[in-house]
């Protein structure tokens, strides 16, 4: 009984020694890659002092780089100087409704384009990959004439519908996924009287778990920091968190409260950081299977 303890330690001690040997081989890499995190985190840091600092602090030369006392409240007013909540519910249900309706089109788009057959179905591939060079400032002008006529503006119509066209980039990262699954799974499911329709959602779509997260987590987090669609197409009692506190945040004299802006922005981003933390797994996982056929 004590052989399967005594290999577990002896896998664990062989582990911790490679762990050490990596550290020790590689000790440049590993200083880069701390310097490098230092750097990107540097401007969060300064976002959460700026949050914690009154404005005062915050034009004083040179610069400190703490606060003197940290000024909690700034919070407390990021909330309440705008209705915090109904911006929020409004930007949750907007990026949750797209974020759900693209990642199912382009599983749709993704799974023909990689396991139909149609005549110029190659050519109509490169033509969806080609419309993610498109600026799109280009089509700001057509879709606003077009949903204006249609009576769309301050709703949700536009991105329900943008839902529904699927993505291009996501399309391809599905593509590439479905690419990847043996052919032999899809003949088996043939030889056993499934459609293409259930082999899609019974089959290739839970297999799919990582590419699902990943094209999920870049649309909503897409959304989630849209600015330019909701101020374009929503009123401001329709519109999303991000355009209200770009607003919102003043002092009645249209001088913005940078503190205040502060303290809420990282509220902002707050949820966006939760779903990447819960789901980096599966989206790291899903980049690396969705680029090896």
């Amino acid at each position: 009984m004590a052989y399967p303890f005594r290999q577990v330690r002896r896998s664990r001690a062989r582990s911790t020694r490679s762990q050490h040997r990596f550290l020790s081989k590689n000790w440049l890499v590993v200083l880069v890659m701390i310097v490098l995190a230092l750097v990107f985190l540097a401007p969060f840091f300064w976002l959460c002092m700026t949050a914690l600092k009154s404005l005062p602090e915050l034009a004083i030369y040179p610069i400190r780089w703490f606060p003197v006392q940290a000024q909690w409240d700034n919070f407390v007013k990021a909330v309440t100087m705008i209705d915090y909540l109904h911006y929020t519910s409004n930007t949750l249900v907007l990026a949750t409704m797209y974020a759900s309706l693209v990642t199912i089109s382009s599983a749709l788009v993704g799974f023909a384009f990689a396991r139909l057959s149609a005549p110029g179905k190659n050519t109509l591939f490169i033509m969806m990959l080609a419309t993610i060079m498109l600026p799109q400032t280009l089509t700001v002008i057509p879709t606003y004439v077009l949903f204006s006529r249609f009576g769309l503006i301050d709703t949700y119509w536009p991105w329900f519908l943008w839902g529904l066209a699927s993505a291009p980039y996501l399309s391809f990262l599905f593509r590439q996924f479905f690419a990847g699954i043996p052919k032999e799974l899809e003949d088996a499911a043939i030889i056993d009287g499934c459609s293409y329709g259930r082999i899609f959602w019974q089959i290739f779509l839970p297999l799919s778990l990582p590419v699902l997260v990943t094209a999920f987590v870049i649309a909503f987090t897409g959304t989630w920091g849209d600015w330019f669609a909701p101020k374009l197409f929503l009123s401001q009692d329709n519109t999303t968190l991000g355009v209200a506190m770009s607003t919102g945040y003043n002092d009645g004299h249209n001088d913005v409260l940078t503190n205040i802006l502060a303290a809420g922005s990282i509220l902002y981003v707050t949820p966006v950081l939760l779903i990447f933390f819960f789901a980096q797994r599966y989206y790291v996982r899903g980049i690396v299977t969705s680029g090896i056929k």
